[in-house]
């Protein structure tokens, strides 16, 4: 689908990205999502199997109490629009993910591992759903390929086998996938909705249910 820039979505600007990441990074210790982890973990909640309601996912992106209420409806109008927007670009092609910049030998270089993370943490909020359709479903795993990649290249994800990492060129392919990835996983779900054995069986708990603390650096590039 082809949309004029003029009928895209409404997203967060520039500004507003710089006011949520320093938020994010000022109110964030070891572990804790920064801005383009949290664009991860909202855009596998944008596309999951069931709705996965903001009181649900704000635990995983607020850790400290707002010093007023004037910053905590700031915050939370940022994030709100942040989480709207990824829908509605999805919706017109117009997706870019959110990802962090690492210092290297060869200088700045743009990162997936925060953005991979988030997105780890979102289908963890509804693990066994994705979990079971993953293990019953081969074509599900191939389409979240790309994914899958960047997440084990960036050591967010262990692999089953040796894994050689990705070249520059594979890694930007797959990065360039992102959008098709997502637009393919939503729509997988709604034409496969979760089973109502499914649904039960995800009451059921889990173990290993926390996350163990990542070291994170960089900054935010959109």
């Amino acid at each position: 689908m082809n949309v004029p820039k003029s009928e895209w979505p409404s997203s967060l600007d520039d500004k507003e990205l710089e006011e949520l990441d320093t938020y994010l990074r000022r109110h964030g210790g070891d572990g804790d999502l920064m801005l383009d982890g949290v664009h991860g973990l909202l855009s596998a909640v944008a596309v999951g199997p069931l709705e996965v309601k903001p009181e649900e996912w704000l635990h995983e992106v607020l850790h400290d109490a707002f010093d007023d209420e004037d910053e905590g409806n700031r915050v939370l109008a940022l994030l709100a629009k942040l989480n709207d927007s990824i829908t509605a670009e999805l919706d017109v092609d117009a997706y870019e993910p959110i990802l962090g910049e690492v210092d290297t030998d060869e200088g700045p270089m743009l990162s997936a591992a925060g953005w991979c993370e988030g997105f780890s943490r979102g289908i963890d909020m509804r693990a066994a759903l994705w979990e079971s359709r993953l293990a019953e479903d081969p074509e599900l795993m191939q389409m979240l390929g790309p994914v899958m990649a960047l997440a084990v290249d960036e050591g967010v994800l262990q692999a089953d086998a040796e894994f050689e990492k990705l070249s520059d060129e594979e890694y930007d392919e797959c990065l360039g996938q992102l959008p098709e990835v997502l637009v393919g996983v939503g729509q997988y779900w709604q034409d496969r909705p979760p089973t109502e054995a499914e649904i039960t069986a995800m009451a059921k708990p889990r173990e290993g249910e926390e996350h163990p603390p990542r070291q994170r650096a960089g900054h935010w590039v959109h």
